[in-house]
């Protein structure tokens, strides 16, 4: 008898979903559900790890290994599980401001080493969880509690940015469309290294963005855009942030080319790292040497 076939409603957990009626995180959640079923992955090959902010409660709502980190700190947790077991599917879930302020230097070195996680980073542009503060990704003018006159800052680029970086996958998607954002997603897992997505998640409470995306935003695939010309992906990554007319989603940029970080690791070449037998080690020079 064949193994019955793994469910969206499965991967659901018994915990109350506490997120505003309409938040974007929904969206998300259900997508990467949607991914791992229709990839059919092993929910105990699945690691999730969810930083500080709304989207953290992410790592309550879906069943499979999760971790709840602090602040900024979802990609060295997540690169170091994934040295440790190179076989797990390791998913990473952060907030604008957990991801592009304090996180921002573990993004630019998880891609230069080409980490083989995937990031996903809830980017509604404003500090929803603290109730609304404005955050390196809020356009210019944005008035919030923390900025009552309008932010006197440029926005940071997370996708130029990314490219600038090294990281072999970049994409950004809209939680106005599922479907989309579900082989977003999809590719991302499927993809051999850093695999960084950024998603534009409308904030309904302090910064409803839904109906101004939706009249702006188009599809890379449609345009006939190459995803394996960098210097294409650069030029469709400053169209926004920028003339703020047309926003474009899906894979900016894909290198299947450079060889993910764990696959340069010779200690984990034969097996990962946690099955390695360790009865046989002798610390005790090391330790001698410590004294």
């Amino acid at each position: 008898m064949g193994t019955k076939p793994l469910t969206v409603r499965e991967l659901s957990t018994p915990k109350k979903i506490t997120w505003c009626p309409g938040c974007g995180n929904f969206a998300i959640l259900t997508a990467v559900k949607r991914a791992i079923v229709e990839l059919k992955i092993k929910p105990e090959d699945v690691l999730i790890v969810s930083g500080i902010g709304c989207h953290g409660k992410i790592s309550d709502y879906i069943n499979v290994n999760t971790f709840h980190t602090i602040h900024g700190r979802v990609i060295p947790f997540l690169a170091g599980a994934k040295i440790a077991n190179h076989k797990l599917v390791a998913i990473g879930f952060a907030g604008d401001g957990d991801a592009y302020s304090i996180g921002w230097g573990h993004l630019t070195h998880a891609a230069r080493r080409n980490d083989d996680i995937v990031y996903i980073v809830h980017n509604n542009m404003v500090f929803g969880l603290t109730t609304g503060q404005y955050t390196p990704t809020s356009p210019r003018n944005f008035k919030s509690r923390s900025t009552p006159y309008g932010s006197i800052e440029e926005p940071l680029n997370p996708i130029l940015l990314s490219l600038a970086s090294g990281s072999t996958f970049v994409a950004r998607a809209f939680s106005g469309d599922i479907q989309h954002l579900t082989m977003v997603i999809k590719e991302a897992i499927k993809h051999k290294g850093f695999a960084h997505v950024d998603v534009l998640q409308p904030c309904v409470t302090f910064y409803n963005t839904y109906q101004e995306f939706s009249k702006k935003i188009y599809k890379l695939e449609d345009s006939g855009h190459d995803p394996g010309n960098w210097d294409k992906a650069v030029e469709k990554a400053v169209e926004w942030p920028g003339s703020g007319d047309r926003i474009p989603i899906g894979i900016f940029y894909r290198n299947e080319e450079r060889k993910p970080y764990t696959e340069m690791l010779s200690q984990i070449r034969d097996a990962p790292l946690v099955f390695h037998k360790i009865e046989s080690v002798d610390i005790s020079p090391l330790l001698e040497e410590s004294m």
